[in-house]
């Protein structure tokens, strides 16, 4: 699909670019890590323990290159592309290790170059290879990405497609106000610009009502009335789709054609940019999910979910180049799908979550049609916030998980205070895959009222300290396994 969201000149400037910066390369080697995922997912806490477990030496018993110590060091550099914010790496770690707050979501797109200097486990390669690797991580909020395929769709597309998810049974009642506000309009009558900021307004209350914990809904575009930045309020932001746009070409100074406009100019100056300047420049991707959110909230959810995660993998340029190919345009060989937060459940159930989310990215690839590149699954916590223990209860021992909650956080009425431990029995994941998926019962949102899994957020663990004084890394599940998978061949 990726290939269908760019015309001929689109395509002759990623050439360019990729061909500069490939030039660049010849004597630098980098790599191009994109990291994304929806809000709350922990884009921010995968980087920082990504880049803090490798600049002080974390415990990464399956990172092969670290534990067989051929890693000479890690450092920040000053990172490649100057018009891109930098992500704030010391700013996180502080909230994280100081005051143990989970920093800021992200909320605009950012960069980070860690550089890596290692010893090649072949002795040809130690010959041949610079034994350095720069780690370019571009952290960019998954709602921008869900943006990508309108480029691909008309006007017409986006309305007919938003009002046939808005009387989904997950989302009919959220979308009550906005469809009854769209149903009094007239498309064919004269453009009025408070109407369009109602319109506008009312469709942007609907999205923001499908994301939070109670639906956990993910496709949700246009991405920016979520996160408009300094956007907001201007005109490429005031449109909605319309409902029964009967006629093909709208009348010039109409209600119609001053959405479809906006519209287009919201695909020509806000997503295709986006598109040809970062996602077009990455050679590995990570997509964090939220399924512990997603599987309390039920079915509808989870296949709103897997829905998400079709539409991202369908944004992608999958494949491997060769020698040739590679100097004009870059491909995307590994994608990591990972559900975090596996530290909310108990090990027992890690297997079961796992499973879930390889049923989902499965899915998602066959329906995304996407081949040509490495797609793999993990449960993982990037920073593990619990531990865990066993309690009696009577006669039966339940497995729990034991940390601080944040301060407001609630089960079965009880709120914490943010100070006290607690252990918590978390629930178990079904057994049964299909059952997850499964929309088509009488209840699309059992979840919200019978969640499966007891979800509540911890507070950031507190670090050990050496004798000598110094801070131990950030503590994680599973976070060697997914640097292997991202980085590992590449410093081989």
């Amino acid at each position: 699909m990726a290939s269908s969201l760019t015309t001929f000149t689109d395509e002759a400037k990623i050439a360019l670019d990729t061909l500069s910066g490939r030039a660049t390369g010849l004597f630098s080697p980098s790599l191009r890590l994109g990291v994304t995922g929806l809000s709350r997912a922990g884009k921010t806490v995968f980087i920082s323990a990504f880049v803090h477990n490798l600049l002080h030496g974390g415990r990464l018993p399956l990172f092969a290159a670290q534990k067989s110590g051929r890693i000479a060091r890690a450092f920040l550099e000053e990172q490649p592309d100057d018009a891109v914010p930098r992500f704030q790496y010391e700013d996180h770690i502080a909230a994280l290790v100081n005051d143990r707050l989970w920093p800021d979501s992200t909320r605009a797109i950012s960069e980070l170059r860690l550089t890596i200097e290692y010893e090649s486990a072949s002795g040809w390669s130690r010959m041949f290879s610079s034994g350095r690797l720069s780690v370019d991580i571009v952290d960019y909020p998954g709602e921008w990405l869900l943006d990508l395929p309108l480029l691909g769709k008309s006007y017409g597309d986006f309305s007919r497609e938003a009002f046939e998810m808005a009387v989904l049974p997950v989302r009919v009642d959220l979308s009550q106000e906005w469809r009854a506000l769209s149903a009094a309009v007239d498309p064919k009558a004269d453009a009025d610009e408070m109407t369009a900021r109602r319109l506008a307004e009312s469709f942007a209350a609907y999205l923001k009502a499908c994301k939070l914990d109670e639906r956990a809904l993910s496709t949700l575009p246009p991405g920016r009335f979520l996160m408009p930045g300094d956007l907001e309020g201007s005109p490429a932001l005031t449109f909605a789709p319309l409902p029964d746009l009967s006629e093909r070409r709208a009348r010039s100074g109409s209600l119609q054609a001053m959405m479809e406009r906006r519209y287009e100019a919201y695909k020509t100056h806000v997503v295709k940019p986006f598109f040809r300047e970062h996602i077009t420049r990455l050679d590995r991707q990570i997509v964090l999910i939220d399924a512990l959110q997603a599987l309390n909230a039920g079915p509808g959810a989870m296949a709103d979910l897997e829905r998400a995660v079709t539409e991202i993998l369908a944004c992608f340029r999958p494949g491997r180049g060769n020698f040739l190919t590679d100097f004009f345009s870059r491909r995307i060989d590994r994608i990591l799908v990972a559900a975090t937060k596996a530290d909310h459940l108990h090990h027992e159930s890690h297997d079961r979550l796992q499973a879930i989310v390889r049923r989902l990215a499965d899915r998602a690839v066959a329906r995304a049609n996407f081949t040509g590149a490495h797609v793999d699954v993990v449960a993982l916590a990037a920073v593990r916030a619990t531990r865990e223990g066993t309690v009696k209860q009577g006669r039966e021992t339940l497995p729990v998980i034991i940390g601080i909650p944040l301060k407001g956080e609630r089960i079965n009425g009880e709120a914490f205070d943010g100070k006290t431990e607690t252990a918590i029995f978390p629930g178990d994941l079904p057994e049964k895959i299909d059952a997850v998926f499964d929309v088509s019962g009488p209840d699309h949102r059992q979840g919200v009222d019978d969640p499966a899994i007891r979800f509540v957020r911890f507070r950031p663990p507190k670090l050990e300290r050496t004798a000598e004084g110094v801070t131990l890394s950030l503590p994680h599940i599973r976070l060697d396994r997914a640097l292997q998978f991202l980085i590992g061949d590449h410093l081989a």
